[in-house]
């Protein structure tokens, strides 16, 4: 079987310094993209520069929350990386597992932030010339959360649902043009993702994954790769990836307030 070859595309990747954003541009650099790596972490941007090689890889920082940051980015990129082909919207986060009462205001605008404004940024930036070019790929990594609520997943479950709807309105908005539209779903994932959820503390983070067979960040990247090497005529509008080790549970009946 030929390999898929990318080497048409320049991919920009938000969020790229760990977990998903990484492994994808790992694997899409393999396939010969360009590739657009940004994140809030520059060190990190530039050890993955070092490791895939300068020539095909542009690094900027980006912190998404910030007003203005990606339209200057993408202004400012050489024009051996423009235009861009294929936009990852991966950057996203979750701020704590407390049940709404308890829950820190802050945590959640960061949380909105990040996680919807982010994405409404970089598309609103990278947008218009894929519709000018009549060519382009927008993925959206969403979440599980985005349909099935837990306890504690409150702001961060309703994020994820925002880009579920967002990825169906922009399909809509976007009839008649050749520009596809993806939100893929992933649900439990070992990534750094518990790690800033927790703020840091590693060993609470690891005891979500104890006993289990997680999501990798490579397994993901292997279905946005999938994604990608569709033919043109195709689009695929949802992804909904779980390890074969998580399921659905039953409908949660508090019988304690009987009677009152």
């Amino acid at each position: 079987m030929t390999k898929f070859s990318l080497k048409n595309h320049i991919i920009f990747i938000t969020g790229a310094t760990s977990g998903f954003g990484k492994a994808c541009a790992r694997l899409l650099y393999a396939h010969g993209a360009k590739l657009i790596l940004t994140g809030r972490r520059g060190e990190k941007l530039r050890e993955l520069q070092v490791e895939l090689g300068a020539d095909r890889v542009h690094i900027a920082e980006l912190d998404v929350t910030q007003k203005g940051a990606v339209e200057k980015i993408v202004a400012d990129l050489p024009s051996a990386f423009s235009p861009i082909t294929v936009l990852i919207n991966n950057a996203g986060l979750a701020l704590g597992l407390e049940l709404v009462p308890n829950c820190s205001l802050d945590d959640w605008e960061h949380v909105v932030d990040t996680n919807i404004k982010g994405i409404l940024r970089c598309t609103h930036a990278i947008l218009p010339t894929m519709v000018a070019n009549k060519s382009g790929y927008v993925i959206n990594i969403g979440s599980i959360a985005g349909t099935y609520p837990y306890p504690g997943g409150n702001v961060y479950g309703g994020t994820k649902a925002f880009v579920k709807q967002f990825s169906l309105n922009l399909r809509a908005d976007l009839f008649g043009t050749p520009i596809r539209v993806t939100n893929i779903e992933p649900g439990l994932a070992e990534t750094e993702f518990s790690v800033v959820r927790f703020k840091g503390d590693e060993e609470k983070a690891k005891s979500i994954y104890a006993g289990t067979e997680p999501i990798l960040a490579e397994d993901i990247a292997e279905t946005v790769l999938w994604c990608i090497s569709r033919p043109a005529h195709i689009n695929i509008n949802r992804i909904e990836v779980m390890p074969t080790c998580q399921a659905f549970s039953m409908f949660a009946i508090n019988r304690s307030l009987l009677g009152k």
